[in-house]
Parts: C-alpha cells; sequence; structure tokens
C-alpha cells in the first residue's frame, strides 16, 4: 500500500485552528476586539483552540509511543488507566491549594501520579516475569475504575461552589483561562513530544519485540523507560490541562498508521498534528451543536472512542497478545 504524505497534515492544521477561533454559540464571526468584552472573547477563543491543539497533540502521541511500547494498537492512556492516574493527582494539586501561583505545579502533580499509576499496573499484570498485554489492559481498567472512585470520593469534600467546575473538568474541558498555566502545561507536553521524536528510531525496532530490538543495538531498558516517561509526561500535561479527555490516543495513532504507514518517524508528528486537529474539530462541535448549551468535549471523544475501541477489539490478531 503507497502511504500519502505527511506535509498535507500541516498544511491542513490551518483552517482547522482557524475555524476554532471563529467559530462561537452564534456561528462563524469574529468578535469585535475594539471593546473589553469583544477582546476577552476573543483571547478565551484563542486559549481554548491553542489548548485543544496542545491535548490532542500530547494524547495521539502517548497513544503512538505506547502502542509501539507494549506492541498493541489497544494501548492508550485513557485505557492503560494512566489519564486517570493524572487526574487524581492534579485534582489533589488543586484541593491543597498546591497550584495557585505555580506554573508547573498542577502538570508536575499529574505526572507523579501517572508514573505511580504506570507502576502499579505494570505490578499487577506481569506474572512470574511475564507481562501480558491483556493482562495490563486488564489491570489498567481495573485500576483507571479505582482511581475514579479516590477521584469521586475527593470530590465529594469539595464544596458546592467548586463542585460544577470540577465535575466539569472531569468530563473533559478545553476553557483554559489562565495563560500561565495553558503556556505550563504546554512546555511539558511539548518536551514530552520532543523526547519521543528522539526515539523514533527504537521505537521502530521496539515494534519488532524487545529481543529483535537488543539484537539491533538498542538499549532497550533505557528506551523503553524514557519512551514511558515522555508518554506519562505527555498524558499528565493534557489531563492537568483539559480533564479527562478519553480515546484519542488510541484513534488517532491508528487511523493515521494506515495513511502514512508504520514507521515512526513519520507516525509520531504526523498523528500529533491530527491528534490536535482532530481534538479542536470535536470542541468546535461541542460548543455549537447544542448552542448556546456546550457539552464537555470529553464526551464527544467517548462517543467516538468507545466503538471504535470494540471494532479494534473484534477484529484483533493472534500476535496481539504476544
Amino acid at each position: 500500500m503507497k502511504h500519502i504524505r505527511i506535509w498535507p497534515w500541516f498544511l491542513l492544521l490551518i483552517p482547522v485552528l482557524t475555524l476554532g477561533v471563529l467559530t462561537g454559540p452564534h456561528g462563524l464571526g469574529l468578535p469585535s476586539w475594539d471593546t473589553p468584552m469583544g477582546a476577552a472573547l476573543l483571547q478565551l477563543r484563542a486559549y481554548r483552540t491553542i489548548a485543544g491543539f496542545i491535548v490532542g497533540a500530547a494524547l495521539a502521541g502517548a497513544g503512538v509511543v505506547l502502542q509501539a511500547v507494549l506492541r498493541n494498537p489497544l494501548a492508550d492512556p485513557y485505557v492503560l488507566g494512566v489519564s486517570s492516574g493524572s487526574a487524581l493527582g492534579a485534582a489533589l494539586v488543586i484541593s491543597l491549594g498546591l497550584a495557585a501561583g505555580r506554573v508547573f505545579a498542577l502538570p508536575l502533580g499529574a505526572f507523579v501520579a501517572a508514573l505511580l499509576t504506570l507502576a502499579l499496573v505494570f505490578r499487577l499484570a506481569a506474572r512470574n516475569g511475564v507481562l501480558s498485554v491483556y493482562s495490563l489492559i486488564l489491570s489498567g481498567v481495573v485500576v483507571s475504575s479505582m482511581l475514579s472512585s479516590l477521584l469521586m470520593l475527593l470530590i465529594s469534600f469539595a464544596d458546592t461552589e467548586g463542585l460544577h467546575s470540577i465535575v466539569w473538568w472531569m468530563l473533559g474541558s478545553l476553557q483554559a483561562n489562565s495563560g500561565r498555566v495553558l503556556a505550563g502545561c504546554g512546555v511539558c507536553a511539548m518536551l514530552a513530544l520532543a523526547i519521543a521524536l528522539t526515539l523514533t528510531r527504537e521505537l521502530n525496532a521496539l515494534t519488532l519485540g524487545r529481543e529483535m530490538a537488543h539484537h539491533l543495538g538498542v538499549r532497550t531498558r533505557l528506551a523503553i523507560g524514557l519512551a514511558l516517561a515522555a508518554a506519562t509526561l505527555a498524558t499528565a500535561a493534557a489531563v492537568a490541562l483539559a480533564g479527562l479527555i478519553g480515546f484519542v490516543g488510541l484513534i488517532v495513532p491508528h487511523a493515521m498508521r494506515s495513511l502514512v504507514g508504520a514507521d515512526h518517524r513519520r507516525l509520531l508528528p504526523a498523528s500529533a498534528v491530527a491528534g490536535g486537529g482532530l481534538l479542536v474539530l470535536c470542541d468546535t462541535f461541542a460548543r455549537t451543536v447544542f448552542a448556546p448549551l456546550e457539552i464537555p468535549v470529553g464526551v464527544v471523544t467517548a462517543l467516538a472512542g468507545g466503538p471504535f475501541f470494540l471494532v479494534l477489539l473484534r477484529r484483533r490478531k493472534p500476535g496481539w497478545v504476544e
């Protein structure tokens, strides 16, 4: 199969981002920026569009890395429980008042919690030193459910005034009102993707298996550790910025793999760009389809990603269980 070039995806990003800025609850058009209200509204739209691209790119990039390391197209941050761990860590930072005035406090708290979650999932899935992919996914689902319960417990102690904002954040919201938080999470997400881009050769080798990668000269333990850390940091930054948004890391890498090929030198940047564009489009849909009411963007991605996950599960190949 002849794969398409990667550069058209970068060109398509321009009209997608423009659409995100131009679209409001009353249709297309820019607000009047010569008034304080119009300037503030334009800034919120720009923040929201940028946040959508950052979060989508981070989640799609994390999905590519996890699928390569685990050699399974069903792996993504949401399924493995990393997103739930990040959400609990970010919620703890917020509830303890540690995020006020600290740009990197939120993504750092989410990153530490996500790392602990990933370590727990790997520990539960390994039996006698053997790691089964389906045990890993099952462990991720169970741990994710447990962490979601702890997050609900934390929310139950929240005051009435902050309850709505926390629940809305949990469902996935791109309302980035703070430029400092947007910048901090954006730096963390871009750093994680930059680290992943330096590992594309290693990721290509790891898709052949750890033993084969080792024979090809890859320091597998170091490569896997760096790759998982990059995927976890990207997920933590995305969750700290926008809450729980599932299945972007599952849908986008799988779709882009069939379009640009399995070479991670092309697949990773293409998936990051496509993931960012996709989430901006989903958010545009979420705030216009029932205007003036707005639905969380996480609901849109979950409604699209759930059936997609089931289709992949039914079409699984025997090699996926290795």
